[in-house]
């Protein structure tokens, strides 16, 4: 069946820009043109506490094949996880055993480039409201669209948000709620670069909300949704135990990041790629060359941060200590199981990756794409 959205809007944005008209920059990373050969290391900001703990990673166990390109996967109060498929708009319920159940084609989603159906949350009230919430690729723009799933039915659709910028490149897409209970979404500046700086804009962007699309209480800017700017494409959103939210970057030629996400900061791009904000922009905590990352799906379990490598095709985990200092990232599954796109942290203390090989930029395996199951601890 196809998921039917309503044609009126519930919200939209206050002034709709346009995408650009840049194509896809070329080459095997996500949007990217490839960098001079990467050096093997990254490059990382000293901790002040370097984190210390067991660094081992069992061997990953595959829970679902078959799948497109997967792009995101979110877990419901009985442990089954929603995951999406970009290219499809398929929105799959995947359970614990590795029954899939296909709960529709969300109408409405218009995949080209990096767009499609992307983000998926679920209520933290879910079990009182049933809602679920997608970002998607329409055909004038990028939306937020909120449902009732109720067994495996999907009704009320209702668009949240709509008006974010929609490019062939660097649609953002990620959404999580935060320990707050408010909605966060990524976004990203389209190719067109000046709109990360402009707060008047939706790209570029880490917004905050209700469930209702409306500029959530305490946001750092009066009636904006916007709690950070100066972002070139966010793709990954975690906060560890006390709080403290850290997002994935896609750089350009030469950095990709992990950053600390402060409400009202400005984290540069593009005047600033990496390191070198010099006070006025927000440092990265840590950096990757492009070649080792293309960091996408991201997320906090057993006392790391864990991202997904898209163009560096390993799952890349990050130690963080109690006062939120990050230790040496280690690397693993280095080129075995090929792009990785989402990562979730699963109710049992797993982590759930989904493989990115069928996106385009691939070389799909027989098995692709895949859902992982990965032990963290």
């Amino acid at each position: 069946m196809r998921i039917g959205i309503p044609a009126a809007v519930a919200v939209t944005a206050a002034v709709l820009l346009g995408a650009c008209s840049a194509a896809p920059e070329t080459g095997v990373g996500a949007g990217r043109t490839p960098s001079p050969a990467p050096t093997e290391s990254p490059v990382t900001s000293p901790p002040a506490s370097p984190p210390s703990g067991d660094m081992r990673v069992a061997e990953a166990r595959t829970l679902v094949k078959g799948l497109a390109a997967p792009w995101a996967i979110a877990f419901l109060p009985n442990g089954d996880a929603l995951v999406t498929e970009r290219d499809s708009a398929r929105l799959l319920r995947v359970t614990p055993q590795g029954k899939v159940t296909p709960l529709g084609t969300i109408e409405g989603v218009s995949p080209a480039g990096e767009g499609g159906l992307m983000g998926v949350a679920v209520s933290p009230d879910h079990a009182d409201d049933n809602y679920i919430f997608l970002y998607f690729t329409a055909d004038d723009d990028n939306r937020i669209v909120r449902y009732r799933l109720t067994g495996n039915g999907l009704s009320d659709a209702r668009v949240i948000l709509s008006g974010i910028p929609k490019g062939a490149i660097h649609n953002g897409g990620r959404l999580a709620f935060g320990p707050d209970r408010r909605l966060y979404a990524t976004t990203g500046e389209v190719g067109d670069r000046p709109l990360a700086q402009d707060r008047g804009s939706l790209a570029g962007k880490i917004l905050r909300m209700t469930v209702d699309g409306k500029p959530a209480p305490g946001n750092p800017f009066d009636g904006s949704l916007v709690w950070s700017y100066g972002h070139r494409n966010v793709q990954g959103l975690a906060w560890d135990p006390a709080g403290r939210l850290f997002a994935t970057e896609f750089g350009a030629d030469t950095f990709d990041e992990v950053n600390l996400i402060r409400e009202g900061q400005n984290y540069g791009w593009p005047e600033v790629e990496g390191v070198g904000g010099g006070g006025r922009f927000v440092d990265p905590l840590l950096t990757w060359s492009t070649g080792e990352a293309s960091p996408s799906g991201l997320a906090y379990a057993g006392g790391s941060l864990w991202a997904g490598a898209l163009r560096g095709a390993r799952l890349w985990q990050v130690p963080v200590s109690g006062e939120g200092a990050v230790g040496t990232p280690v690397a693993h599954f280095r080129e075995e199981y090929g792009r990785l796109r989402a990562v979730a942290a699963a109710p049992d203390g797993s982590l759930w990756v989904a493989t990115s090989n069928k996106d385009g930029r691939g070389s799909p395996a027989a098995d692709d794409d895949r859902v992982l199951v990965v032990p963290a601890g």
